[in-house]
């Protein structure tokens, strides 16, 4: 049996997370970067270090333990990479975009791994929920565990696409709200505004997410001989997840496309219905400007000027013919 001293993790303004070695998917110790290198060359012995926005004195110390690749580090010290995923040597680099709605909007982090022989590093930038969830899950199952570092790689990618789907499900529930209200009024001009923004912010999820399809695609390939065979149907299985996450996103947008389409009828029907409104208005109006615009005409030969009953056979005229016009109007829906 081997004896390590207790080392209390530094504090996570620092960088480190944690820095822990597992053994038969048991976690023996927590361990300082500088002793990193040595238990992870030790045969059955995996080191799981999390990192939350590193700067790059503390990088170079990791890249020291492992003996990173210099553009591996590079990318992991500036965020903004799309997904991918890179084989430096014996070791893997693979980038992943995470996602949380915050204050309306989606927002993304980054998430870098260096995965090899008895390691995982994960590196954090951004919004993104913490892997402490993840830990915590499956160091109570430490058969899992103990399958090495790919199933760590597994679980952290399973942890990063999972929770693509509370953001959506907040999305879905905006959208349908939108759906009820453009059924009652057409949008106004801070509706489309958000119906424009969330279209936007599903199409950058989308993008974030599909990449991590051809990143999964060649974990389980034969080409990289760090990704044991028996791993290969749960990285498939988060291929699945991610395809899941693509129909959910590109069904959402074409409901906001629909709902701009039912806004815009629902609008051009109201804009009629008014129309047509004025223009019953008019025709009535019409009848008494007319006859008030003849007999306005300032002429001496117009018999009708002598009648006695002239001026109320005139007006009762006008409204007979107003009233026909508004029944008509009414009984055709204009009014």
């Amino acid at each position: 049996m081997e004896y390590v001293r207790e080392f209390k993790p530094a504090p996570a303004s620092s960088g480190i997370i944690a820095s822990s070695v597992y053994t038969a998917g048991k976690r023996i110790a927590d361990i300082p970067i500088e002793e990193a290198g040595e238990w992870a060359r030790k045969s059955g012995h995996v080191v799981w270090i999390g990192l939350l926005e590193p700067d790059r004195e503390l990088l170079l110390r990791v890249k020291a333990q492992f003996h990173l690749h210099e553009l591996a580090i590079e990318d992991a010290e500036h965020p903004h990479q799309r997904p991918k995923i890179e084989q430096y040597g014996d070791a893997l680099f693979i980038v992943a975009r995470t996602a949380q709605l915050i204050d309306g909007r989606v927002t993304f982090g980054e998430t870098h791994l260096f995965v090899g022989s008895g390691y995982i590093v994960s590196v954090r930038h951004g919004p993104s929920t913490s892997y402490a969830a993840v830990r915590q899950h499956w160091e109570s199952c430490p058969h899992s565990l103990a399958k090495g570092e790919d199933f760590v790689l597994y679980a952290i990618l399973d942890f990063i696409v999972d929770n693509y789907m509370p953001v959506l499900e907040q999305i879905e529930d905006e959208v349908e709200a939108i759906e009820d209200k453009i059924l009652l009024k057409p949008m106004t001009g801070p509706d489309i505004e958000r119906l424009y923004m969330l279209r936007r912010d599903l199409l950058r999820l989308r993008n974030a997410a599909l990449p991590l399809v051809e990143v999964c695609r060649r974990l389980t390939s034969a080409e990289l001989p760090q990704i044991h065979s028996a791993m290969h149907p749960l990285f498939r299985d988060v291929t699945d997840h991610i395809r899941t996450v693509q129909e959910k996103i590109d069904s959402l947008r074409e409901v906001l496309a629909f709902a701009f389409e039912a806004s815009l009828l629902v609008g051009q029907s109201q804009e009629t219905a008014n129309t047509k409104k004025l223009a019953s208005w008019a025709a009535i109006l019409a009848v008494p400007t007319a006859l008030a615009g003849i007999y306005g005409m300032n002429f001496d030969d117009m018999p009708e000027l002598k009648m006695e009953y002239g001026y109320p056979v005139v007006l009762t005229a006008i409204a007979c013919i107003c009233l026909f016009l508004y029944w008509r109007f009414r009984k055709n829906g204009w009014l």
